[in-house]
């Protein structure tokens, strides 16, 4: 069933997606070479505590993984990329960390992720979060009121394309509002024009996530920790959504990241 939301109800989401994308660009800050990423976990279980929110993580019990999560964040580093279980885990140069958190503040959630390189930067890491970004960013001009959801993943996949990764369609955006994941499912790949009509009041978690050779993905013995089947790199966008009479909203901007759209929109630099 897919709620559709009115203006204070987008509103409370907003206050949500505020405080997430205040945390995890704290987290961007902290995470620096020789980091536990038990240190990232307790920074972001403090912060939420403080808030008086709820992290929609903790008691999280979905078909996969392994009893309740029982943490956060979701931090995934080099080929992992999704539900990556904190760990005692100092963090290494060059190391690509990505974060993944969605917390609820008065029955209201929002979910967001991104991912960052650990010290000195490759460049091919820096073009494999760059193709993340400017997918996500993509996805969301094309979140319009009239749209179909799969304009939505249409616009992830020829990103993708563009810059040569494949693409993994187990694992994509959600609607989210009262809870974490909801109707609809969103792929990160589709053909245009096909699928849900965007409608005022519907709010996604729009989330494409590459590796940079295969679409294949594996489970570690965790039961949570997503990684790539041939262990390449990985990386992880997410904004959380509301589609508005005027347009896409977005609404767990971090900090300092306020651009629009069309300001990320760039040519694919050539592989290296």
């Amino acid at each position: 069933m897919i709620e559709l939301k009115s203006q204070r109800e987008i509103e409370r989401m907003s206050v949500t997606g505020q405080f997430v994308g205040q945390v995890l660009a704290e987290l961007g800050d902290l995470a620096a070479v020789g980091v536990d990423l038990m240190d990232l976990e307790h920074h972001a279980r403090r912060r939420i505590k403080e808030r008086g929110a709820e992290s929609c993580y903790w008691d999280y019990t979905p078909s996969f993984g392994n009893g309740p999560f029982r943490n956060v964040v979701c931090l995934s580093v080099n080929d992992a990329v999704l539900h990556g279980l904190p760990h005692s885990y100092k963090l290494r140069d060059g190391d690509l960390l990505s974060m993944d958190m969605a917390v609820g503040i008065d029955g209201w959630v929002a979910d967001s992720a991104y991912s960052v390189i650990v010290g000195a930067p490759a460049e091919e890491d820096q073009r494999l979060i760059e193709s993340t970004e400017v997918a996500l960013e993509a996805a969301i001009k094309v979140a319009q009121p009239g749209n179909r959801l799969g304009d939505v993943s249409a616009a992830i996949g020829a990103v993708a394309a563009d810059y040569g990764y494949p693409v993994n369609l187990e694992f994509g955006g959600h609607g989210l509002g009262r809870t974490m994941h909801e109707d609809p499912h969103v792929p990160n790949d589709g053909r245009g024009g096909r699928g849900l009509k965007l409608r005022p009041g519907l709010t996604i978690a729009i989330e494409p996530w590459f590796a940079r050779s295969t679409d294949k993905i594996v489970f570690d013995p965790d039961g949570w920790t997503i990684r790539s089947a041939d262990g390449s790199r990985t990386a992880h966008s997410e904004h959380t959504v509301a589609i508005t009479e005027d347009g896409p909203l977005v609404l767990t901007r971090r900090p300092g990241h306020e651009e629009e759209p069309e300001d990320r929109q760039k040519a694919p630099t050539a592989a290296q």
